[in-house]
């Protein structure tokens, strides 16, 4: 049994649409300061705000469409850790978008979706709790990137190692 074509498109979407901003914020970060560094953290925030809305969508899907069950061979501690994973996956994909906006907000840099749609600045204007978001927004990316590195391996582990098809479920 498999996943919705919906759940496992939204799935590959923003599987790509994450990596890619992951890839972004950290080219970015390093660049001197320039009118491409502005243009680039544009592009962030635009993409960082449309992650937002698809994870809404996404966890929409995924509440009112049941997942096919896990392969009856998986051990129920691990059919644990994998909820447990995808649970923080979801997490991940609320807060980091939600932590970067909160963060150009206390810097004093407002956030227009595709340069067309202000979104409220969350908090006033403040340096040190803008400096306190942006590390978080940074921990946050890390910890993301550690949960991804587990999903992944864990999908491979299941395909290569275990061969009990639960890879397939998303294919």
């Amino acid at each position: 049994m498999k996943y919705t074509s919906v759940a496992r498109s939204l799935h590959w979407l923003m599987a790509l649409a994450i990596l890619g901003l992951l890839a972004l914020g950290f080219t970015m970060h390093d660049l001197p300061f320039s009118p491409r560094k502005l243009q680039l953290y544009a592009w962030h925030k635009w993409a960082g705000v449309s992650i937002f809305v698809l994870a809404w969508i996404r966890l929409a899907w995924r509440v009112t469409h049941r997942p096919p069950p896990f392969p009856a061979t998986m051990p129920k501690p691990i059919q644990w850790l994998a909820h447990a994973g995808h649970a923080a996956l979801y997490l991940l994909m609320f807060a980091i978008p939600l932590s970067g906006w909160l963060m150009s907000s206390a810097k004093g840099f407002q956030t227009v979706w595709f340069g067309l749609l202000p979104l409220p600045d969350l908090v006033q204007r403040d340096r040190e709790l803008g400096d306190v978001l942006q590390s978080l927004h940074a921990a946050l990316n890390f910890a993301l990137l550690a949960t991804l590195a587990g999903h992944v391996a864990a999908a491979l582990w299941h395909q290569y190692v275990a061969r009990d098809g639960s890879l397939d479920r998303m294919r």
